[in-house]
């Protein structure tokens, strides 16, 4: 045996070049990174199969895929779900900033936000059914009366971490109400929310679009952004399937917040409707999020929230 291979036996091996060990950081970063998208499809695969057996899974509340994600991702300090929640509140607030109420977001890309209020009702659940079905993202602007009485749903959208929104106790005009009957319609409304373990609401859309200059002071001291709309369904009149699908197709537009609602009656046209107008909208290029993802991603422009000419919300919202 020659000399230096005794040496190189003696000292072991030689030690990694720095480009050897860039190398094998990055394999080894890699793998993990692909071990770990296993490990969370094959847990998600294995909820969704469980929510289909029998016995006590079946029982369980169904929260879909995107809840799923949701809560593997945990919603603790440097969470997913508590990052993105503290963007979206920002979002609002800069939005406050700029003015006391909204009615679309911006027109910088093809987002989209599909909002439902009155509830939650009868039909909620098989509206979530479908939105789940499609993964579509909406935001819900509730009854405070109406949570207590639907308690599955309300857990089912907490679970997803769907939005919560206000839209008062019981239903009101505000622009007939008091300052003290305002505040405590929307504080009110917005305590049974947070009662019922949601985050608090940082939303509100006044019932029929009716409102003031002591609606703005109530809800700014509250901290809340009143949020109308730019296209109407007028599903709340059951017009019938086509003409809901109409109403919204016709008038989208880029930044879009449009009014539908799962509370208040039979609500089976608003469901059906919806199964239709979302594909149509994805083929047309548009892309659907809540209200707080719109202002974040999309904010809007404090020029374009000024009421259309002939807007007239009587008997909606």
């Amino acid at each position: 045996m020659r000399l230096e291979d005794l040496l190189r036996l003696i000292r072991g091996p030689a030690r990694p070049t720095p480009r050897q060990l860039r190398y094998r950081r990055r394999r080894v970063t890699l793998l993990a990174g692909l071990a770990g998208l296993a490990l969370i499809l094959g847990m998600v695969a294995g909820a969704g199969a469980g929510s289909d057996s029998g016995g006590v899974a079946t029982a369980a509340t169904k929260i879909g895929w995107y809840g799923h994600l949701r809560m593997l991702a945990g919603a603790g300090r440097g969470s997913l779900s508590l990052e993105q929640r503290a963007a979206e509140n920002a979002a609002i607030d800069r939005a406050l900033d700029r003015t006391p109420f909204i009615r679309m977001g911006g027109k910088q890309t093809r987002q989209i936000a599909l909002t439902f209020d009155d509830g939650p009702g009868q039909d909620t659940e098989a509206l979530l059914d479908l939105l789940e079905r499609l993964r579509v993202p909406a935001t819900f602007f509730m009854l405070g009366r109406n949570v207590p009485e639907y308690p599955n749903a309300v857990k089912r959208l907490i679970d997803a971490g769907v939005p919560i929104d206000d839209h008062s106790m019981d239903h009101p005009a505000f622009a007939s109400l008091s300052e003290a009957d305002q505040r405590a319609q929307a504080a009110g409304a917005a305590q049974v929310i947070e009662d019922a373990g949601a985050p608090y609401p940082r939303l509100f859309r006044p019932p029929y679009g009716s409102y003031n200059q002591t609606t703005h002071a109530v809800l700014g001291s509250l901290r809340m952004l009143s949020v109308l709309w730019s296209v109407d369904s007028e599903d709340y009149t059951k017009p019938g399937v086509d003409r809901i699908v109409q109403n919204v197709v016709s008038a989208i537009h880029p930044g879009a917040i449009v009014l539908m609602h799962d509370g208040g009656g039979d609500r089976t046209q608003t469901i059906a409707a919806v199964q239709q107008i979302v594909p149509q909208l994805r083929r047309a290029g548009y892309r659907f999020v809540t209200v707080p993802r719109l202002l974040l991603d999309n904010p809007p422009s404090a020029d374009d929230q000024g009421l259309p000419p002939g807007f007239n919300p009587s008997g909606a919202g």
